[in-house]
């Protein structure tokens, strides 16, 4: 079982006036992968998107760092840069098969900035603020996470093995 953060970036729900759906989302979904051992509201402001990514990643040890909003074209749609600003490695084929699946369902998931990548031995995956969008998006990379965090923890033998 993996450590799991969620991070939902809201403004109105760091507030306290917006009920976070896509976050209580993700925690359903993930049940059979791990336990969510951190979850926070934050504003959508770079920097402190950047400090909880930081702190979930190197203070918390989480394995999986799922986002939640903020990856549109807004003025206060933070998320990507943030992510890009604190992982070592990108993880594109993540995103890239987020977009294509989503694309079968609405052209505007080309609009998505959504990003994933690595921070030492954390994943983090940022996924969009809609339920409905949170839902689809993961569903499409479920399936390869267990395998995927096995490699990246060192819980399970290297690509090609086992």
């Amino acid at each position: 079982m993996y450590k799991i953060g969620i991070i939902t970036m809201s403004d109105k729900g760091s507030q306290g006036q917006r009920e976070d759906v896509s976050g209580a989302t993700i925690r359903e979904m993930v049940q059979g992968l791990g336990n969510v051992e951190q979850y926070r509201i934050v504003p959508d402001d770079p920097e402190v998107i950047k400090a909880t990514l930081i702190e979930f990643a190197d203070q918390r040890g989480i394995d999986l760092i799922l986002t939640t909003g903020g990856t549109g074209l807004g003025p206060r749609d933070n998320t990507p840069e943030a992510t890009l600003a604190v992982i070592h490695r990108q993880v594109p084929g993540l995103a890239e098969a987020i977009r294509a699946e989503s694309l079968k369902k609405t052209p505007k998931a080309m609009l998505s900035r959504a990003v994933s990548g690595t921070r030492g031995k954390t994943l983090i995956i940022n996924l969009p603020g809609s339920v409905k969008g949170v839902r689809e998006c993961l569903e499409v990379v479920l399936p390869v996470l267990p395998h995927g965090l096995e490699i990246l923890t060192g819980r399970g033998g290297e690509c090609g093995q086992s």
